[in-house]
């Protein structure tokens, strides 16, 4: 074999290894990218934002001081995506199941024997029980404050109450305009990003409601606000069909729903922390 045969088998294989290299790189991407788009597991930034502002708007100015304190001047909007990002620190992988709770249609959670390693519901009354306790240090109230406030937004979104068989809808297929995703992540995020507007612009373009209506969001207790919820969450189900395309349509069906479920669980935080600071 001569020498010019030589080097252009040599380059030959050395342009393989590349492509090689580079096609394991994407695939792996890929893997990431569609495991990552399957799992959605909450409002998106946008929604917790949303439920952080109202939040803001409703507070006590007792409240107001002493969440200011704990927080160092981050808003609740800010704070609200917290519990979101912590997810990619393994030491704090005991909280993954406090943003959701499965229970089956034909029981209520009083039903249901709470899972070990906790749920939403579990996780917002011990947050509760945090800010609460006089010996919490300031360090561990600021980061159960954090967790409590995205909790309450998750809990308003209905897939997070969702069947454990198909994990809160995530594995319900459907396609948003002509994009594959799934009903959880309809309701996470699709809405709202269709939308196209901001966390403050969606906050003061919410539904106007009299106090006795804020009142009326407000009573009842944490395990009332689950059955009530999950009344929502037996409607979405049925609202699409697997593999159904859906759009204008939907959004005009249930955006405002959307809407409504971000300002509930902006009125239901603040009585909450009005509560707990008072």
């Amino acid at each position: 074999m001569n020498k010019q045969v030589k080097t252009t088998t040599f380059l030959s294989l050395q342009l393989k290894k590349t492509t090689m290299k580079k096609n394991l790189v994407l695939m792996a991407f890929l893997l990431g990218y569609l495991s990552f788009s399957n799992t959605a597991e909450d409002w998106g930034q946008t929604g917790h934002r949303v439920v952080g502002e109202v939040a803001a708007l409703h507070l006590t100015e007792n409240a107001k001081k002493e969440i200011d304190q704990l927080l160092k001047g981050m808003s609740l909007a800010v704070a609200s995506t917290y519990a979101d990002e912590i997810k990619s620190e393994r030491s704090f992988d005991k909280y993954r199941s406090w943003h959701y709770v499965n229970i089956p249609f034909d029981k209520n959670y009083s039903e249901i024997t709470p899972k070990e390693e906790g749920d939403i519901i579990q996780g917002i009354q011990e947050c509760i029980e945090v800010l609460k306790n006089k010996d919490a240090t300031q360090e561990d109230k600021a980061f159960y404050l954090k967790l409590l406030i995205h909790f309450i937004g998750d809990l308003h979104q209905p897939m997070h109450l969702g069947l454990e068989e198909d994990k809160g809808g995530n594995d319900f297929q459907v396609r948003w305009f002509n994009e594959g995703t799934n009903l959880h992540r309809v309701w996470d995020s699709n809405m709202i990003d269709s939308y196209q507007m901001t966390y403050t612009e969606l906050t003061s373009n919410l539904p106007r409601i009299s106090e006795a209506e804020k009142q009326k969001i407000q009573e009842g207790t944490l395990l009332e606000w689950v059955e009530q919820e999950r009344a929502l969450t037996k409607e979405v189900y049925k609202s699409a069909k697997i593999g159904e395309k859906l759009g204008y349509r939907y959004m005009y069906d249930h955006f405002s729903t959307v809407k409504s479920q971000l300002q509930k669980g902006g009125l239901r935080l603040a009585k909450i922390l009005n509560d707990i600071f008072s």
